[in-house]
């Protein structure tokens, strides 16, 4: 039995980043390929259209750089993006690097500037809190090679 796992669904080249992009990374997807992917968008999950304005959490909320706040868009997606996993009996995810929804271990700092602090995005939160593994697509390729 493939073992399942969830992935950003932009890694898989969905169009859903808040550009209206994907991040199909194919180095990426040969490595799991013996594994089932469970594709997971928290932002779309949560309402948000694509393509949409930009995000950042700053302190415990997601703002847009026009200071609308979006937490509860983004803690709605990563609920139902969480429990997606759970019921799938996913034990890892792997999420796309820096965003504000799946940043693991580091996002962007909250000015829009493009600086990095160290952090979870809101969906990588609430599936460590949920006993998943989260690792970002960056750290799996440099471990997996």
């Amino acid at each position: 039995m493939k073992i399942p796992l969830l992935i950003s669904a932009c890694l898989l080249g969905e169009p859903c980043r808040f550009d209206g992009q994907g991040k199909y990374n194919s180095e990426l997807l040969d490595l799991l390929q013996d594994k089932t992917l469970i594709p997971v968008c928290p932002e779309v999950e949560g309402g948000l259209p694509v393509p949409r304005p930009p995000a950042e959490i700053r302190g415990k909320q997601v703002f847009r750089e026009n200071g609308e706040e979006v937490s509860s868009q983004f803690i709605k997606g990563a609920e139902i993006c969480r429990d997606k996993g759970i019921a799938e009996k996913a034990n890892l995810a792997i999420l796309k690097s820096r965003s504000p929804a799946c940043g693991c271990g580091q996002v962007y700092d909250g000015t829009f500037s493009k600086r990095l602090k160290a952090g979870d995005g809101v969906l990588t939160q609430a599936l460590k809190a949920a006993g998943i593994k989260c690792i970002s697509d960056e750290q799996y390729l440099k471990e997996n090679h």
